[in-house]
């Protein structure tokens, strides 16, 4: 029995990455074996194991083979005579398939460690093409790494593409590395590689077509919308904010990619287009409720947010009420996070104020201040058993909360 450190923990030490997990693989061995040395067995599809005292994860060396469309089509075989290098060779990238033994020595069969050094995603052999995910794996590790993709590696994604093969993916896969990607540290080049490879039409068609698509130019130097929109979902990642505040400002254009050519590059009407968009986007892989929830209210009102210095009280009250801001504080926040990484995410904004935030953050304390309760027991006292009472105290904390922004905005 020999037990080799293998995978991203061999790859983020070598980058000098803090590395979260520990991954082993074990050669020569069986289950049984393991179970009897108090490992815990967890594998659902191969044999897993967790360490009696440091519960990390210890796989039993296998190999793979391709038995029906989709990721999940593969049969599973390990046995003791499963060498290393044919656990490794199984792998996607080259970069993944180091291992390192107990006495420390590398052993790197598919030159991983060189393409490190490179900064390339390259892939290990012709195997790789079974696996839609991996097109979706190796969009993620450019967005983290920085990395390029190998030529001839994105030659057979975009086999893997036409094949038809990432359409067999399930939706909560693609919500997962959507999710992961985002959440990179230059979220953009995920969305790019997808792009150059065809999946991103295959996978999420509502944003690649924002690609080529223009914008006035007096308020987007970058006229591209599909540029405009990677420049807010970076904008979003460098402030760390988070997931649901980059999958919004991922979405919250997909209107204007439904503009007819003739209107362009005027897009009248976008907000209420992308709303419908958004939710079937969502619907369709799964997005987690309040997460779409988030997307969907940056998508209607993101440019009633931009005029906010121009809106009457009134028209801040209706805002915040239509938003919920009042019993959803927390998420009034990342709603004013995604709508600033809209307008940050532009060549030459990236640093200029946003006054808006603010104004809409003081507008809501000042209307939160307004005793809701204490407006309805007074009215219960004076109509009680009206029909229409709690139509007029609806309207009192209304009118009572435009009085509270009117008093701020008079004496800011």
């Amino acid at each position: 029995m020999k037990v080799y450190r293998v995978g991203g923990a061999v790859r983020d030490e070598l980058l000098g990455l803090p590395v979260k997990d520990q991954d082993y693989v074990v050669v020569g061995t069986t289950p049984e074996e393991m179970v009897r040395l108090g490992y815990r067995p967890v594998g659902k599809d191969f044999p897993v194991f967790l360490h009696p005292e440091t519960h990390e994860q210890y796989a039993l060396a296998r190999t793979e083979r391709k038995i029906a469309r989709g990721y999940r089509g593969f049969a599973v075989y390990a046995s003791p005579e499963v060498t290393l290098q044919e656990d490794l060779a199984r792998r996607d990238l080259t970069i993944n398939a180091i291992a390192r033994n107990e006495a420390g020595t590398m052993i790197d069969p598919f030159g991983g460690i060189a393409d490190l050094q490179a900064g390339i995603l390259r892939h290990i052999g012709p195997a790789f093409v079974e696996d839609p995910v991996r097109v979706l794996r190796v969009a993620r590790f450019a967005a983290r790494f920085g990395f390029q993709v190998a030529p001839e590696t994105m030659a057979l994604m975009k086999e893997i593409v036409h094949s038809g093969e990432t359409d067999a993916l399930v939706p909560e896969r693609v919500w997962q590395e959507i999710a992961h990607g985002l959440m990179e540290q230059h979220p953009s080049r995920m969305f790019h590689v997808l792009r150059e490879c065809g999946a991103l039409a295959r996978i999420l068609p509502e944003v690649d077509v924002l690609f080529g698509v223009p914008q006035p130019a007096h308020a987007h130097p970058e006229i591209d919308t599909g540029i405009h929109v990677m420049m807010v979902i970076d904008y979003a990642a460098s402030q760390q904010y988070p997931l649901e505040v980059r999958f919004a400002g991922l979405m919250h254009d997909l209107g204007k990619g439904t503009t007819p050519p003739d209107q362009w590059p005027r897009h009248i009407g976008h907000e209420a287009r992308s709303v419908e968009l958004v939710m079937n986007l969502c619907e369709r892989i799964r997005v987690p409720k309040d997460i779409r929830d988030l997307a969907l209210l940056v998508a209607r009102f993101h440019g009633d947010v931009h005029r906010a210095l121009e809106l009457r009280p009134a028209t801040i009250a209706n805002l915040l009420q239509a938003i919920d801001a009042y019993r959803k504080k927390a998420r009034f926040k990342t709603f004013l996070q995604a709508c600033a990484s809209d307008f940050h995410g532009r060549p030459g904004f990236a640093d200029k104020p946003y006054p808006q935030k603010a104004h809409l953050s003081s507008a809501l304390q000042a209307a939160a201040g307004v005793d809701a309760g204490a407006i309805a027991l007074q009215l219960n006292q004076s109509h009680a058993g009206e029909a229409d009472l709690p139509m007029r105290i609806n309207r009192q904390v209304y009118a009572a909360r435009v009085e509270r922004i009117s008093a701020l905005l008079s004496n800011p």
